[in-house]
């Protein structure tokens, strides 16, 4: 029975551990290495945010959907867990909170980019 239940935990750490691998990934688009989503949506960061601290809400959320972290997630390397004043979490890299764009229809959509003079696709380094 121990070795069952040690088992399913090390399944969960498991988990648990590539759930910010499973959130996002690296793309090409125009030449530039950059971060998506899981479906290939293009991932931007908002000028308007802290380090480790978002300030997109109501109809920015809407128009900007958080990159979400499921509950349990944890911080991994450069890939931190932001809590959001509404409850939920959503990723960050760098410190900098992760977002997709509505106006976006497919993977490798960049139509968010430079919107505001705020919005700015999230780069691999």
């Amino acid at each position: 029975m121990k070795a069952i239940a040690f088992g399913f935990a090390m399944l969960l750490a498991g988990t648990a551990a590539s759930q910010a691998a499973d959130a996002w990934k690296e793309a090409e688009v125009n030449g530039a290495k950059i971060y998506t989503d899981a479906n290939g949506m293009t991932l931007y960061t908002y000028d308007k945010d802290e380090a480790g601290k978002s300030n997109c809400y109501d109809k920015c959320a809407t128009n900007w959907p958080p990159l979400k972290a499921e509950a349990d997630a944890k911080d991994e390397g450069e890939w931190t867990v932001v809590k959001r004043t509404d409850g939920t979490a959503m990723w960050a890299y760098e410190g900098h909170p992760l977002y997709t764009f509505i106006k976006d229809k497919k993977a490798g959509d960049t139509t968010g980019d430079g919107v505001g003079d705020v919005w700015h696709i999230a780069k691999a380094d």
